[in-house]
């Protein structure tokens, strides 16, 4: 199972979490967060974020999902990439996770990554009213 680690600014990564907890009806595993603060150090970010993306690799590699390219939490999960093992998708938003979590367990990292963008795009749509 591929694991995924959320990292972004303030508690948007655990409201995330909590959407798909509601949206699934558990906590799915190997999944984690870590919310950065203006007052954060960066070093000690990247050392928590690394501790975080340990605990949930099982062996078959972890996506590491951002909000905002370019911004800090961005900036330290560039610093965890390892390519075909670690990989980071920005613009994280609760259809991405759910496409992730619905292919991570039989998919590899490069189809999950796929998924997740596809996901992320499709799930952002006008609605509109009608009469």
């Amino acid at each position: 199972m591929i694991g995924i680690l959320i990292i972004t600014h303030g508690t948007l990564g655990e409201s995330l979490i909590q959407c798909i907890c509601h949206v699934v009806n558990k906590r799915p595993p190997h999944i984690a967060q870590l919310g950065i603060a203006e007052r954060d150090d960066p070093s000690e970010a990247l050392t928590e974020a690394r501790r975080l993306l340990a605990s949930v690799d099982s062996g078959e590699g972890v996506l590491v999902l951002t909000d905002i390219y370019g911004a800090t939490p961005a900036n330290i999960a560039m610093k965890l990439l390892v390519p075909g093992r670690v990989e980071a998708v920005a613009g994280v938003n609760v259809p991405m996770l759910l496409r992730i979590l619905t292919y991570r367990e039989k998919s590899d990292i490069q189809t999950v990554i796929n998924k997740a963008i596809s996901g992320g795009c499709d799930g952002v749509l006008h609605i509109k009213g009608g009469s």
